[in-house]
Parts: C-alpha cells; structure tokens; sequence
C-alpha cells in the first residue's frame, strides 16, 4: 500500500475508534430520556399538578390507559360456588349484544353506556323511555348490568330496540344465593348479636351490626360491574375511551348523549386534570347554575363518564375500597379513594343537567319485605326546550368548584361492611379476570 494511502487509511481507522463510543453515548443518552419520558406520561399526575392541589388544570388523565395491573401476589382470590341460576347467568353474560343488525356499526367517538338495575321495575320503565328519546342513542352501546335476576326487570330490558343493548347479571349477587354466602349462611349472625354467646359466625361493623346481604349487595354489585365492563367482556375490555354510568332511577335527557361527547372532547383541553365528566351536579338536588361557563367540581354519582386510564387508578385501590366500612360504593369512594389520589378529584359538567335522580325508594329500599317502597315516579323530570337540544359551547371558560362539599377523607363511614367474607369477596372480583388459579369458598 503506497505511503499516502496508508496514511490515511490509519487516519480513518482512528476517528472511527474514537467516535464509536461518542455514538454509543449519544445513543445511550437518547434511550434514556425516551425511557424518562414515558414513564412521566404514565405515571398519572406530575410533580406541579400535585403540588397544585386544588386546580385540575395541569394533570391530564386522558393519556393511553396504562396495562400493568397491581395485585397482591399473597391474596388468592376466592369466589363462591355457583348455583345453576348462577351458572345459567354467567352463560347469558357471554351471548353478544342484540339489536346489531338494526345498528351494526358503532362510530368512532361513540360512548358506551351502563346501567345498573336492581329491582324496581316503575322507574326502569321511566329510565328507558327517556334513553329512547335521546338523540342519536343509536350509536351507542347499552349494557344492562343486573343485581341478582328479576324476570320483570329483564322483560324490560329484553324489549329495549333503539340501540344495541347487552345484558350482564352479576352471578355472585346475594340475592341469587338464599341459603349460603353471600346471601345468609345457616348460623349467620343476625343484627347486634353476640357471636359468643349466640355461636354464631360473622364479623360486627364499627357499630356492633352484623351483615345483610340486601345491603352489602349495594358495594358487591357496583364493583364487580366495573370489573367486569373494564376487565371482563369482550365488547369492552378493549375499549379505552369513557363509559357513562347510570342507574335505573336516573332519568336521561334528550341532549344527553350529544352533551357528553361534548365534555369529553373538552376535557382535555378545558380540564386536562379533570377525571371524568357528569350530566347533572354532585348535589342531587340542585338543576344547575345556568353559567355561560363550563364547571368542575367534585365527581358526582349521577350520569358519570371515565376513561380505562381512571378506572386503572380505581382499581389500584381496591384494598382501600374493599376494607372501608361502608356499604354504599360512592361514600366509599368520596371518603377514602379519591383522597388517596393527592388531590381533589374534580369532574367536568355543563351548567344544567342533562340527567335527574327521581323518585323516593332507594335502591333496595323495601324490597322483598313487608313494607316496600311504592312510588309510581310519575312526573318526575320536566324538561324545557333548552334540555332538548346540545346546550354545552366549546368556547365556555370553566369554573372551578373548589369547596367540595359532601363526605370527605376522614368520614369513618356508616358502616354495614364489617365481615370480612364481604372485604374478601370483593378484593376477589377486582383479581378475578387477572388471575387464572382461583380457589372455591
């Protein structure tokens, strides 16, 4: 090789051997702020928002839903044996969803409504009378979500036709289970029993009362259905967008639908640190304000919308919501999950209502006793031209609500949630679809 070549082929060669490990650096470097990165966008909110406190405008919960699932690797969850009515209702659960061939496509956006239902078939009646009346419900999906089973109130359902519609029975719901747990067990403690002195089995809540199956189903049925429409069905386990949640005396209004899709197309620019959107105020009585303004405030339980990226944040406290002793599910959730999650957790709303709780029976108030509750919930919503039609306008600046009123951190419940078959019970639904070996009660 000539002198000059040689030259410059030693030349080469050491800028090579010098800059390989420059490249390797940079190429290090690259790798880990990507890294950095990405673990910031999934861990929910930053080190400002969380500083902020009581402003929900600098952490976005509308990012793509996290996958990682936390579990207990020391808990095996337990569910208890099925009855063949149990078993029958499980099969019903996989059928797919009716009424496809008349909607056999749901668009891009589209919302996936639940409603959960126990046993009052006048307001159901009433409930799915007003979805008929919502405009475009064809483009959703509507997935039923029973407590126990009722032919009356699956009569109803099975003759809803103006969108698609799936019906789900919680197969574990006290009411399916009359003579073992989680209905009553022969020997169970009854009210304020002594279980000493009356041998009998069962754990006493803060106040000294025993468990009723008509009323931990209250907790049981909305938390296995959150499972189960996240984690568990076909049609859903998939889907990252929000779901809306309404109960069968929640009466819908026409412009509900649009309204919704509206709020969830402004939260994340409106409200980035908002977790979800509601039809109607968190106090149940009120109608709204009537602002030209959008409002945030605390997250109501009528007519409320979240993405998987909230549900994974729920779920990761399942231990705080299946040991809090309280039966009802949002006091549960007010009291001690949302504070657990470092701030207020606001909601997005317009400033009128396109939802309204009716009627005076709860939930299972009366039911199957000797007093039930009878209330016909005849007029019981009117609606001006205004609720008709979209009422929501993208260019409204938001109010933020800060006094949040109601049950806070530090409630310590009404109780009703003592025995911990209950605590155990659901802290197994929330493993049940993300664990294969599961043991019998």
């Amino acid at each position: 090789m000539p002198a000059a070549a040689a030259s410059s082929h030693h030349h080469r060669t050491r800028l090579r051997s010098r800059t390989a490990p420059l490249l390797l650096l940079v190429v290090l470097a690259v790798f880990v702020v990507t890294e950095l990165l990405r673990s910031s966008s999934r861990g929910g909110f930053t080190a400002s928002a969380r500083r902020a406190g009581s402003s929900p405008a600098k952490a976005n919960h509308s990012s793509a839903a996290p996958r990682k699932i936390l579990l207990d690797p020391d808990f095996t969850p337990r569910l208890p044996r099925q009855s063949p009515l149990s078993l029958s209702l499980s099969a019903r659960n996989a059928l797919p969803p009716r009424n496809t061939a008349r909607f056999p496509a749901l668009p891009d956006g589209h919302l996936k409504i639940v409603l959960y239902v126990h046993n009052r078939p006048r307001y159901l009646r009433l409930v799915v009378d007003s979805l008929s009346r919502v405009e475009d419900i064809g483009e959703a999906m509507l997935i039923v979500s029973h407590d126990g089973y009722f032919p009356e109130m699956d009569k109803i359902v099975q003759g809803i036709d103006f969108c698609q519609v799936k019906q789900i029975f919680a197969p574990y719901s006290p009411h399916l289970f009359p003579d073992t747990f989680p209905g009553v067990s022969p020997g169970d403690c009854q009210s304020k029993d002594n279980a000493k002195e009356k041998r009998c089995k069962g754990d006493p809540d803060q106040y000294g009362n025993h468990r009723s199956p008509r009323i931990v189903s209250l907790k049981h049925h909305w938390w296995w259905m959150m499972n189960t429409v996240w984690d568990g069905l076909q049609e859903t386990m998939g889907f990252d967008g929000h779901i809306l949640f309404i109960e069968e005396d929640h009466y819908i209004f026409p412009n509900a639908y649009r309204n919704a899709q509206l709020l969830v197309d402004l939260k994340p620019k409106k409200c980035p640190g908002c977790y979800a959107i509601n039809l109607a105020p968190s106090d149940v009585k009120a109608k709204g304000e009537g602002w030209e303004s959008l409002v945030a405030e605390k997250m109501g339980n009528i007519g409320y919308a979240f993405n998987r990226t909230v549900w994974r944040k729920i779920h990761a406290k399942a231990k705080q919501f299946c040991a809090f002793d309280e039966y009802n599910w949002d006091i549960t959730m007010w009291a001690t999950v949302y504070p657990s999650f470092g701030a207020p957790v606001y909601s997005l709303r317009g400033p009128r209502r396109s939802a309204a709780h009716f009627g005076k029976c709860g939930l299972h108030q009366g039911q199957g006793s000797s007093n039930v509750c009878v209330d016909n919930a005849s007029g019981a919503v009117e609606l001006e031209e205004i609720d008709k039609v979209p009422n929501i306008k993208a260019d409204w600046p938001v109010r933020i609500i800060q006094r949040q009123e109601g049950y806070q951190a530090g409630f310590k419940g009404w109780g009703g949630w003592g025995d911990r078959r209950d605590r155990e019970l659901c802290l197994s639904f929330a493993y049940m679809y993300h664990v294969k070996d599961q043991s019998p009660a």
